[in-house]
């Protein structure tokens, strides 16, 4: 029998009691006292993966992007760097007509081929250099260098009586120019003024982007003209000094100045939130990025990390955000360089990243981003600060969007849920984190996730580790077992994924916590379409059978099963088993499978105690359990003697918890009288008496229950009494009779059928009286209940001293005082 602690869990956690009203003796008794047994079992063990890297060594994905690769400041766009209209503009429906002459055969016979070199400006000649800079091969390609800044003293069109601004002005260290945004060329712009204009602003000039504040405003606009001057005096007096530091001090290159750098970065990124010149508001932000993008290729970690909390808080998008999000994704891959995420607000912005794009869009720069949000999860105070900033919601809302893309059939999807179930996996460990998994419904979605990817393994692995995790608690277990169609669910992936041992695994033990604690998901998964057909087929996979030490592997066929995982699938199997016929709707047709019975039987004979103690454990659990059921369908009753044989390598082995489960099986086996036979044949019956000094209410009560039926038989009565059977259950009844009323009546039901239930003399008079002052004191009531002030506690001691120990000890008590009366 379980445990006082065991026996007193009568309200199953994963269904909620229906009314508070107080129940009934025989109802509590009867949730009790089980004398089918559930099962239980360790977790798989998931270990951590040493090497930081998108997927694991073992993973075959087709198409998987990089873990490593480089970056640099020609991997950014420039054309990214100007603020968007949020418009897109329409295609031009006009064919081009061609001024020259075309051949009928070859219409570009006639047009002119460009130069197969670069042109050689000659001196003297307006706008060669222009040329001989458009025409350069590979120039528009590559980032544009930054360009001459004038100074501030000096505007950037010179009108009549102003000085003209040189090339070598243009080309000098003074910065201010290049951070002065599109210039509309007027009659008096140079030719270099053009250049760098084509540079900035190539594209063509969204309809919002208004003019920059160096040209004349319009009239009638005071208010417009007010906010540019404000924002222009902004930049040349704060913002364009600082970038000029920024130059100036990476071109000192000296360990010493990447602080300095960083601490401009913050003075940058604050002056811009200050100004409200962040986003994609500030017109002039095209020299912003540029100048952060070249000191990317510093290459210091701690610099890049201010590099990309910057570009994220200026909203860059498109191929910059995806390199971004490499960049922030090369940081994270080495641990020491964790502590640089939890000081900063890049943790916020990828969240706030993961909301807000689009997966069709942005597909890859989520990878990415969720790929580092997986590195960080392995460090645990990241993974709490994850959990304080309510990832689990941001990974619902990104589930679902992940879940519409894939009805698109995008690989990166599947890639994505990779990252994404892994960091939930390691939230899984936090106590705190389970009540949010159930109110974000993760749970259920997962569960969408996987009917969706079934055939990507390694989102199958770690929903399947989630589950394992989380089904062991009662709030969690009821939201998965409240989830349509989940047991069908899991049962075509065992199907599907036979192989797959991890997977099978946790698969099986999340199956093994649905169905210890209720009978609605026993009923359930057993009623599912080929669940013992599926559960059958994997025992038999797993099975083990004695195979040749070197058998060679055909072409095509399952690789071989390495013999711990085949134990420990089988564990968790067979775990599922006794759990699931304990309904008793389940039992009967169960114990009259021949097929299932058979694999039982062949696994006692295939293993021993010493390498395989919590499979053996777990099988006699499920003949136990299966024995329970005596009908004349029972494969069990068929096979009864064979049984009890096996059952002899059990309780024959230094295990503790072998002998327990075998004399379980045999206080069943013992109600036929073969079985009864071959246990006093083979001495078995000496064995089950010496375990009564086991100290052990668990042993004793089993062997409890086997001496009752062996006392059944007149001649085995008078061997049990010559191995003292009768003193050493009066010991256990003075031991254990007031804190367990279910073994004190088990102990008076021994001895009333040891003295044949008549005032025959059979037990010493030491015994006797020792006996009657024992059931004296525990008949009285307020004597035998009144030890505990938990009210719990008595009430269900109350309710089995009623019916389990009253009505035999009263019987017993009056057949030893009558006893008494007749010597």
């Amino acid at each position: 029998m379980a445990s006082t602690e065991t026996k007193h869990e009568i309200c199953s956690p994963l269904m909620p009691r229906r009314n508070a009203l107080r129940k009934t003796c025989a109802e509590i008794v009867n949730e009790v006292r089980q004398s089918l047994r559930v099962q239980s079992t360790h977790r798989p063990f998931t270990p951590r993966d040493g090497h930081r890297q998108l997927f694991g060594s073992a993973s075959i994905r087709d198409n998987r992007p990089p873990s490593a690769f480089s970056l640099h400041a020609q991997s950014f766009d420039a054309s990214d760097s100007r603020p968007g209209s949020g418009t897109r503009l329409s295609p031009l429906d006009h064919k081009p007509k061609f001024s020259v002459p075309c051949d009928a055969d070859n219409p570009f016979k006639a047009l002119p081929k460009p130069p197969t070199s670069p042109v050689k400006p000659r001196r003297g000649l307006a706008g060669a250099g222009v040329r001989a800079r458009l025409l350069r091969p590979g120039s528009l390609t590559r980032l544009p260098p930054l360009e001459g800044h004038r100074n501030v003293k000096e505007p950037l069109n010179a009108g009549p009586g102003q000085k003209q601004l040189s090339a070598k002005q243009l080309s000098s260290t003074d910065h201010t120019a290049g951070y002065s945004g599109p210039v509309k060329p007027g009659p008096h712009t140079t030719a270099s003024e053009r250049i760098v204009q084509s540079d900035v602003d190539s594209a063509v000039r969204p309809k919002d982007c208004k003019e920059d504040s160096t040209t004349e405003p319009e009239r009638g606009d005071n208010k417009g003209n007010k906010e540019e001057d404000a924002e222009s005096l902004m930049w040349n007096n704060v913002i364009v000094p600082l970038l000029q530091k920024l130059e100036s001090a990476a071109a000192g290159g000296s360990e010493g100045s990447v602080d300095r750098l960083c601490d401009l970065c913050d003075r940058l990124h604050g002056t811009l939130a200050e100004a409200d010149m962040l986003g994609r508001r500030c017109k002039k932000r095209s020299g912003i990025l540029r100048t952060l993008f070249r000191l990317i290729d510093l290459n210091y970690a701690q610099l890049n990390m201010h590099i990309a909390q910057l570009c994220l808080a200026l909203c860059v998008s498109g191929n910059n955000l995806l390199n971004i999000c490499k960049l922030i994704f090369q940081i994270s891959r080495t641990e020491s360089n964790d502590i640089l995420f939890q000081n900063n607000s890049v943790i916020d912005s990828l969240l706030r990243m993961l909301s807000n794009e689009h997966v069709s869009a942005s597909g890859e720069a989520i990878l990415y981003c969720v790929g580092t949000l997986k590195f960080l999860s392995g460090n645990t105070e990241i993974l709490r600060i994850l959990l304080d900033k309510n990832f689990i919601c941001v990974a619902q809302k990104l589930i679902q969007k992940l879940c519409i893309v894939e009805e698109t059939n995008l690989p990166i999807a599947g890639h994505i849920l990779v990252q994404l179930t892994t960091i939930l996996r390691n939230l899984a460990d936090l106590s705190d984190s389970r009540p949010l998994f159930v109110s974000f419904s993760i749970l259920p979605a997962l569960c969408q996730v996987l009917q969706q990817h079934c055939e990507d393994q390694d989102v199958c692995m770690n929903i399947s580790r989630i589950y394992s995790k989380l089904s062991s608690y009662s709030e969690c277990r009821l939201a998965l077992a409240q989830t349509p169609d989940c047991y069908q669910l899991f049962l075509e992936l065992l199907s599907k994924h036979h192989q797959k041992q991890d997977l099978i695994v946790r698969l099986l033990f999340t199956l093994g916590n649905l169905t210890a604690k209720s009978d609605e998901p026993r009923l359930e998964l057993f009623q599912c379409d080929g669940c013992m057909r599926t559960l059958l087929r994997l025992y038999d996979i797993y099975q083990r059978k004695d195979e040749p030490p070197h058998t060679v592997v055909q072409k095509g066929a399952s690789p071989p099963v390495r013999p711990q995982v085949a134990d420990d699938v089988l564990v968790k199997l067979v775990r599922v088993l006794a759990n699931m016929c304990i309904h008793p709707a389940v039992g009967p047709p169960v114990a009259a499978d021949t097929a299932c019975i058979r694999l039982l039987m062949e696994t006692l004979e295939l293993r021993t105690v010493e390498e395989s103690e919590e499979l053996l454990v777990n099988v006699a659990a499920v003949i136990n359990n299966l024995s329970f059921y005596q009908k004349e369908t029972s494969a069990i009753k068929h096979n009864q003697l064979h049984i009890a044989k096996l059952m002899l390598k059990l309780l024959l082995s230094s295990s503790t918890g072998a002998m327990l489960e075998a004399v379980r099986v045999y206080g069943n086996l013992s109600h036929y009288e073969d079985v009864r036979n071959f246990i006093m044949r083979n001495k078995v019956h000496q064995f089950v008496v010496t375990l009564l000094d086991s100290k052990s209410n668990e042993m004793c009560f089993a062997a409890c229950g086997v001496l009752t039926n062996l006392a059944l038989d007149p001649p085995s009565r008078v061997c049990l009494m010559v191995e003292g059977a009768s003193a050493k259950l009066v010991d256990c009844l003075r031991d254990f009779g007031l804190g367990d009323w279910q073994l004190a009546g088990q102990i008076c039901q021994a001895v009333w059928n040891l003295t044949g239930g008549s005032s025959e003399k059979v037990l010493y008079t030491e015994e006797r009286e020792s006996l009657l002052e024992m059931l004296a004191a525990y008949l009285d009531e307020e004597e035998a209940l009144n030890w505990t002030d938990n009210k719990d506690l008595r009430d269900f001691h109350r309710a089995c001293w009623e019916l389990e120990f009253l009505p035999v000890a009263q019987k017993l008590m009056k057949m030893l005082q009558s006893a008494d009366l007749t010597a």
